[in-house]
């Protein structure tokens, strides 16, 4: 027997993702555990691989595999496929092994042609029924499979409707079949090909389109943002169709079994009378909440109800399901777990450990780190609110607000965005074609759609603000301008919107970041049970410290000295001492600046109290605090009652073919020592000072781009030196440590070396990758977005750690400094220290601890768990 690529529903299991995809193994464990399921075979993803593999062809045994389990659908369903008299019609659904909504491609109502659609007409006693289900997969197999523009079928329908007059349920059986027969004349003059009528060619295309879509612009965006891998490939799933577009007594719907917008335990969800499950998805009509099936009809409902529940207990997790009523019979199409927004995340894993249905461990596991960054988002400030009129409200459909200006076609959105504009794209509703310039936006504001549309949807798995179904937005796309109650706002025209509150605001307002609730602190304090790594903070000013202490920073693992020097009139005196000629007149400038340096680390040191503090020595070149036209120059040499001549001439010298590489960090102290001995003396004495006042400080002084052990020496014997200094003039004694920044790959190479000297290491790994690859952070950026795109890179290396390349010099450097010194503290001060796949291989090398930005501590704080949990189930 060959390879197996199909797999019957009732063959497969929730194990089993790898192989059918995620939906291909949620139909066939609802199917084993009896929820009522229409039959169906799932093609695996290894015949997609295989399919790309051999050059687009499917591969052997596999067409007569698909055939043989057609025979099964038509045993269970008691229809044939081709058959006038009682025709199977069958969907074929994409379904990878992590979900994708909307990123692939579905064809419904499979094997209609001229006859099935006049036995499907005399079957069913409804003769606009069969037309409708026959327009509808003329269109869909025209577009999805023959690559027809969608706009052509749309535009058509449209004009049959009078643009909006009609809904799609008034037309008749005639019409529909009128249009049907429009659409076959569009396929042939678009693709050059006849519409189809072997209902087993339409099936064998219909799964090589699928297995097409995989590759499809859209699902590589898609993958490419949330790091899914290219190589899992798509599972097909064949399934009989069910129909819920028979009347009054059918409908169609997804939901959610809780809340995925707040987390809050309630059936969340919509459905619409008399449709098909594209109809809730494009949104064509406006959905009815869940809530009112109860009420139409209450044995479904409560049948429906008693299933979702089954599923979220049998999953322990919030499923997403979709679901379709056939002349009053309930069918289950679909459970996956649910998309939801991190506040939902957050509020759900806590609800479920409360519930006893989980543990705090895998609760912690649940939630994703990237998704907390949600829950740090702006809303508008309320004072701004005060006297502001909303335009018009839609449904919430994404929480968080954002400003922008207004863009109504995608590839304008990608675009403007590349320029660094901000944009809020606008439109009636989006499709899954449109989900590049959705990614670009800041925010998505649709006409139609309800909130499981496709761009509700989309927006909460991106973190981005979304109203939806606003109706009384009129947009022109021609004249690019939407009409909202009176006012009109054209391209380019600032708008405001609140996802989590549906409203629409004209202009561009002022907002304020949100407070955290009680469940993300206790999802957070469970993290910190489980993580073994600490987490710091980067930042500068007391202002920062506090933020980063609020969200759990337990110290800062980088304080940028030079970040103070442009504060009010101090840069001034900076200026004077970068000019001058002597260490004399250096010293004098220095004496300046240091009072204002003092100053700026006692805050530091009194925010911290209890937690140490990095501090580093002066790093960027010196050309960088220096004016360099000449109306600036001479404004500076007036101040320093100094010749214009001389001044610019100083300045000129002091230019830098590549800077990166040139006079900063250690070499600025080595050749100007007095600059470290101020900097040492103000960290000192405001050191000494804070403790006088009773606070626990903790100061660790970092040198650096140290590439030699000789450079730190002597570096390390003027802070030392100062400190005995301060010491002894104060009679008080702080305890400190000193280390460097590793930030140069011989740095890493050469640890041991300088682990002789330096207490604590700390890896500068935006730099490091800089030196480690030969790339410029500032100029990659023409280039290296393309690639990832053509995978010649698998992430930005500069904001997810080069494990393979630099991340081995971290390895290096931690493994050979902690030969020479068995204590050697070790961290990252890079923005790597806040991604979650950065902070996991952090740990995996024994790292101390992470340091980032504040508002990404609490996403290090949870990977750093999740990297500890992992630990503990590999070691089982």
């Amino acid at each position: 027997m060959g390879k197996k690529w199909v797999y019957l529903f009732r063959e497969g299991d929730a194990t089993m993702r790898d192989l059918l995809g995620g939906k291909g193994a949620g139909v066939a464990e609802m199917t084993r555990t009896g929820v009522p399921v229409p039959p169906g075979f799932t093609i695996t993803t290894e015949a997609c691989n295989t399919y790309y593999e051999i050059g687009g062809k499917f591969p052997e045994g596999l067409w007569e595999q698909a055939l043989e389990a057609l025979k099964d659908i038509e045993a269970q369903t008691g229809k044939k496929f081709g058959d006038p008299a009682n025709p199977l019609l069958v969907a074929v659904r994409s379904g990878a092994k992590f979900s994708m909504p909307g990123m692939m491609d579905t064809v419904l109502n499979l094997g209609l042609n001229a006859s099935t659609r006049e036995g499907l007409a005399q079957l069913t006693a409804n003769p606009r029924f069969a037309a409708d289900a026959y327009r509808r997969f003329i269109q869909l197999f025209g577009k999805i499979v023959l690559g027809v523009e969608g706009e052509r079928f749309e535009h058509v329908l449209d004009e049959a409707k009078g643009h909006g007059q009609r809904q799609d349920t008034d037309l008749s059986a005639e019409e529909l079949l009128q249009i049907a027969e429009t659409f076959k004349q569009i396929i042939k003059s678009e693709a050059g090909v006849d519409f189809p009528e072997d209902p087993q060619e339409q099936l064998r295309e219909a799964i090589a389109a699928v297995f097409r879509s995989w590759n499809g612009r859209r699902a590589r965006d898609y993958r490419r943002i949330n790091k899914i891998s290219d190589s899992l490939g798509t599972g097909v799933n064949v399934q009989a169709m069910v129909f819920g577009n028979m009347g009054d007594d059918s409908a169609t719907g997804v939901a959610f079994t809780r809340n995925p917008a707040t987390g809050s335990s309630e059936i969340f969800g919509e459905y619409l009378v008399n449709a098909q499950g594209e109809d809730v998805v494009a949104g064509v009509r406006t959905p009815q909440p869940i809530s009112r099936l109860e009420a139409t009809m209450p044995e479904v409902y409560k049948q429906f109800h008693d299933i979702a529940k089954q599923l979220e207990s049998h999953y322990q997790d919030v499923q997403d399901v979709e679901f379709t009523i056939e002349r009053g019979r309930l069918w289950m199409l679909q459970t996956r777990a649910g998309k939801r927004t991190a506040a939902a995340a957050v509020k759900i894993a806590v609800d479920l450990v409360s519930e006893g249905v989980i543990d705090k461990a895998t609760a912690v596991q649940r939630v994703d780190p990237h998704a907390l960054d949600q829950l740090l988002h702006p809303m508008i400030d309320p004072e701004a609110r005060k006297d502001a009129q909303a335009l018009t409200t839609g449904l919430p459909a994404s929480p968080g607000a954002a400003s922008g200006k207004a863009v109504f076609d995608p590839d304008e959105a990608e675009q403007l965005a590349a320029t660094g504009e901000q944009v809020i794209l606008v439109r009636v509703e989006t499709a899954p074609e449109d989900f590049h310039g959705m990614v670009a936006a800041q925010a998505i504001l649709t006409a139609r759609g309800g909130m499981t549309s496709h761009a509700a949807v989309v927006a909460r798995g991106m973190g981005k603000p979304c109203v939806a179904g606003a109706g009384d937005l009129r947009i022109n796309y021609a004249e690019q301008l939407v009409v909202v109650n009176g006012t009109t706002i054209r391209k380019g025209d600032w708008v405001t919107l609140d996802g989590s509150t549906g409203e629409v605001f004209a202009g561009q307002m002022a907002t304020v970041q949100p407070e955290l609730s009680t469940d993300f602190n206790e999802l957070m304090s469970w993290s910190d049970e489980f993580r073994t790594m600490g987490v710091r903070a980067n930042a500068d000013v007391p202002h920062d410290a506090e933020m980063a202490r609020s969200f759990g920073a337990e110290g800062i693992g980088l304080c940028r000295t030079e970040h103070m020097f442009f504060e009010g009139n101090r840069i001034d005196a900076v200026r004077e001492m970068i000019i001058a000629d002597t260490p004399e007149e250096r010293r004098a400038a220095l004496a300046k600046i240091e009072p204002l340096q003092q100053g700026d680390f006692e805050g530091l040191f009194r925010v911290m109290h209890g937690l140490p503090v990095t501090i580093r020595t002066l790093d960027p070149p010196l050309h960088e605090f220096l004016p360099h036209d000449d109306h600036e120059i001479e404004l500076l040499a007036k101040k320093l009652d100094a010749d214009f001549k001389k001044v610019k001439s100083k300045i000129d010298s002091m230019h830098e073919s590549n800077p990166m590489l040139g006079f900063r960090g250690c070499r600025l102290g080595i050749i100007y020592p007095e600059i470290t001995e101020m900097q040492a003396r103000a960290i000192f004495k405001a050191a000494v000072k804070v403790k006088q006042e009773g606070i626990d400080v903790q100061p660790e002084v970092m040198i650096p781009l140290v590439g030699h052990v000789t450079e730190l020496k002597p570096q390390e014997e003027i802070v030392r030196q100062v400190a005995k200094e301060v010491f002894a003039e104060a009679g008080v004694e702080v305890p400190y440590m000193l280390g460097t920044m590793i930030e140069l790959p011989r740095a890493a190479l050469t640890a041991d070396e300088i682990a002789e000297v330096a207490e604590f290491f700390s890896f500068g790994t935006n730099d490091l990758t800089q030196t480690a690859l030969g790339l410029s952070r500032d100029d990659s950026g023409r280039f290296l977005p393309l690639y990832v795109e053509r995978k010649i890179m698998a992430d930005d290396p500069f904001q997810t750690l080069d494990q393979r390349g630099v991340g081995q010099l971290v390895r290096i450097g931690t493994e050979r400094g902690r030969n020479t010194r068995a204590n050697l503290k070790v961290g990252i001060c890079g923005e790597h220290g806040g991604d979650p796949a950065s902070v996991i291989f952090c740990h995996e090398v024994g790292l101390n601890y992470v340091s980032c930005s504040p508002f990404r501590v609490p996403i290090a704080r949870l990977a750093a768990a999740q990297a500890a949990l992992g630990d503990s189930k590999r070691d089982k």
